[in-house]
């Protein structure tokens, strides 16, 4: 779940992501557009955002507190070394560990930045905070039932990762829903409504009489 958002898969994810909306959006699309131009802009500065408040919370990943604890390696010690010499340590100091499987060392090695808040949890939250309130009214449920497992799938393995504590997804959560909140009123207020047409309400009559 975590490499759907990890890239270059992230950005395989997003543009997916994107097609898929618009089409749903299609008796919509000039707001549909401008919302997804104001969102990108958006997720943008939410990850700049999110990056100037993991320098100054600086709150350790929660493995890096397990380093400390089992390899007595100081979370001060370790950040204050550059990225790539933070990589080179924990791969030297799990080299024999054989109760951390390899694939998790590897990924360890990736992620040595802080915790909070969750990058990963912004982007998939954004999502499927998206789908709920634009596709809800157009009885996309099936879409928004992946998005919200696929979201929480990612959530969770952030968790179990050892990357981040249950705090850092809930704000992670609360500035997505900001985000998304201001993209749609934005998008809105330029283009026009993002609700159904007359048009469209046909359409979505007709499946809901299918069997």
């Amino acid at each position: 779940m975590t490499e759907t958002v990890t890239q270059p898969w992230g950005i395989i994810t997003h543009v997916l992501l994107c097609g898929w909306f618009l089409w749903c959006l299609r008796f919509r699309l000039k707001a549909a557009l401008m919302l997804f131009a104001i969102l990108g802009a958006a997720i943008l500065i939410g990850q700049g955002v999110k990056s100037v408040i993991k320098d100054k919370v600086q709150e350790p990943r929660p493995f890096v507190v397990w380093l400390e604890k089992t390899q007595h390696i100081p979370t001060d010690e370790f950040y204050n070394l550059k990225r790539k010499e933070r990589s080179e340590l924990v791969k030297s100091q799990l080299e024999t560990q054989q109760e951390v499987p390899a694939w998790l060392r590897k990924h360890w090695q990736k992620e040595t930045g802080f915790a909070f808040p969750s990058g990963h949890t912004m982007f998939a939250a954004s999502w499927a905070l998206l789908g709920v309130g634009l596709l809800w009214p157009r009885r996309r449920t099936l879409t928004i039932a992946l998005l919200l497992v696929w979201a929480t799938g990612v959530m969770g393995s952030r968790l179990l990762l050892g990357m981040h504590w249950p705090r850092d997804l809930v704000v992670a959560t609360i500035i997505s829903w900001a985000l998304i909140t201001l993209a749609t009123w934005l998008a809105q207020k330029l283009c026009g409504p993002l609700s159904p047409p007359p048009q469209e309400a046909d359409e979505i009559a007709e499946r809901d009489d299918e069997p």
